[in-house]
């Protein structure tokens, strides 16, 4: 872990990327907290991925099976509040696909990742009358939602 200080996350953010690219769980795992939570967009896999082995194993798996890559295209650090926001490229090799998106990291005190929040760069889905993260506490967490 990078620490807590804004380049300590950004280098957090682009070792846990390099670590998904790499393919190795345990790398990956290495830059989350045990109980971190990865968040998608509603539909997407099986809503919020639950736990560093868990979303370390999800990502493995998309580097074996699809030839999934990512690069880190921008970052911006908070560093009073620990969180970073990281623009993103995902190339799923296999499927010929380009993803692209950016996802909102908050970091424990430790540095470690303790959750993600995916955002893609695609068209509204029609159907949908909420387009937000699946499973995520938003009025909980004091967003608004009526």
């Amino acid at each position: 872990m990078g620490g807590t200080t804004s380049a300590g996350l950004e280098a957090t953010v682009r070792g846990y990327m390099d670590a998904c690219t790499s393919g190795d769980a345990d790398a990956v795992a290495a830059y989350l907290a045990g109980n971190a939570r990865h968040y998608f967009p509603p539909d997407m896999y099986d809503g919020p991925w639950v736990g560093a082995r868990v979303i370390a194993q999800r990502w493995a798996t998309a580097v074996r099976e699809r030839g999934s890559s990512w690069t880190v295209d921008a970052i911006v650090v908070d560093e009073p509040r620990r969180q970073a926001v990281c623009e993103w490229t995902h190339h799923k090799g296999s499927l010929g696909v380009i993803l692209r998106g950016a996802e909102w990291y908050e970091f424990d005190e430790e540095g470690r990742i303790t959750e993600i929040r995916a955002y893609y760069a695609s068209p509204q889905a029609p159907g949908y009358e909420r387009l937000e993260l699946g499973g995520f506490e938003y009025a909980e967490r004091g967003y608004p939602y009526a």
